[in-house]
């Protein structure tokens, strides 16, 4: 059984998953400016806007509010 030394690293000296992540985004900080960070942000932004979550199973934020609102209404109006 291997121990963990708490240095990121495993048992034949190769990078972790973790160390390596950290030094590709600290690599990719150094090299891309602002404004790089905000167009990969707009892109996703797109992305997930134009996502159909109906196909996921998943409920709107919309219909989530019209049926929150609903709920509470009935349960308001038995009082």
């Amino acid at each position: 059984m291997a121990t963990n030394n708490n240095n990121n690293t495993n048992n034949n000296n190769k990078m972790s998953h973790e160390e390596a992540g950290r030094m590709g985004g600290e690599k990719t900080a150094k090299t891309h400016d602002k404004e790089f960070y905000e167009e990969i942000g707009q892109k996703g932004g797109e992305a997930r806007a134009n996502n159909n979550d109906s196909d996921s199973g998943k409920m709107s934020k919309s219909e989530a509010g019209r049926k929150g609102g609903e709920a509470s209404s009935k349960s308001n109006n038995k009082n």
